[in-house]
């Protein structure tokens, strides 16, 4: 299957193309059709599977069609649990819609007010937004919604983890219930099946990976340490090991965070935190760092 058989508008196919991609993958191939089809969306998809441009491309095709009313307001919202995941929808969307002329715009938290204020005072097609930030937004009367034909909820199984469950429920009350709806999750069972019977309409379901497919290259090793001198030989032993290249440590606290990469740093590993305290124009620099191979150790 090629991208020209999916039925998308020649300016989407060009910015295809010229991003280099010829063939859709397994979760484009199939969810494409369904979305340009009107039909709402159930998708297990993990990262790396190409979900972004599995919903991003049929959303763009529809805002190829001009629309009847003539609203500043946007016509895709995408929701998605945290500000680099907005990031990179952004720029999907900037990506594949350059020659249909897209207006995307990205509201999230830790973004100045005043700024988002005047992004939402111009007009816009593609809303990325967060939970929170949205909602806080749409009760002081800022976001036009007049305009909506689709809500896309990206990784809904992350939001419902970071506890974005009652601000997704209540924006999908104020939307038209004539939109289309797409939610794309690891996992369709348990509370997102619930969700998604709420807020879908005779959903079409595409599994294109499982739990097990997702894991199967992962180890999973469990140590115990005597106390905290023997837990820092172990992990200094785990870090100089010749097969390792990167490695991302979790810890309990944001200062924990701060004091074992200063700790690590000054081993000499090339070390960087990462953590919620820290602004947004540093966790891009360090997350930049760490693709490049700047940073070795993210903690």
């Amino acid at each position: 299957m090629s991208f020209e058989s999916l039925n998308l508008d020649s300016a989407i196919l060009r910015a295809i193309e010229e991003s280099g991609y010829t063939t859709p993958t397994a979760i484009q191939s199939q969810a494409i059709p369904v979305v340009t089809a009107g039909h709402d969306l159930m998708a297990s998809a993990q990262t790396g599977t190409g979900k972004t441009a599995a919903f991003m491309l049929p959303a763009l095709n529809l805002l190829a069609t001009p629309h009847e009313l003539k609203s500043r307001g946007p016509r895709i919202l995408v929701l998605v649990p945290t500000r680099e995941l907005a990031t990179q929808v952004n720029e999907a969307a900037r990506k594949y819609g350059k020659f249909i002329r897209a207006r995307t715009v990205s509201i999230v938290g830790g973004m100045p007010y005043p700024l988002q204020n005047k992004l939402l005072s111009q007009p816009l097609d593609i809303l990325v937004a967060t939970p929170g930030r949205l909602l806080d937004h749409m009760e002081r009367g800022r976001i036009d919604l007049s305009r909506l034909q689709m809500l896309v909820l990206d990784e809904a199984d992350r939001m419902l983890d970071m506890g974005f469950l009652p601000d997704v429920e209540r924006i999908c009350e104020q939307l038209s219930a004539e939109r289309q709806t797409l939610l794309f999750s690891a996992t369709l069972d348990g509370d997102i099946a619930r969700i998604a019977k709420q807020i879908l309409k005779n959903p079409k379901t595409i599994q294109v990976a499982t739990q097990k497919e997702k894991h199967a290259n992962i180890e999973q090793r469990l140590h115990y340490v005597d106390d905290m001198t023997h837990k820092n030989k172990l992990l200094e032993h785990l870090l100089i090991a010749p097969e390792v290249n990167q490695v991302i440590i979790f810890t309990s606290t944001k200062r924990h965070a701060d004091v074992l990469a200063e700790d690590l740093y000054a081993a000499g590993h090339k070390t960087a935190a990462l953590h919620g305290d820290m602004t947004q124009g540093a966790r891009n620099r360090t997350l930049t760092k760490l693709r490049q191979g700047d940073v070795k150790v993210l903690v």
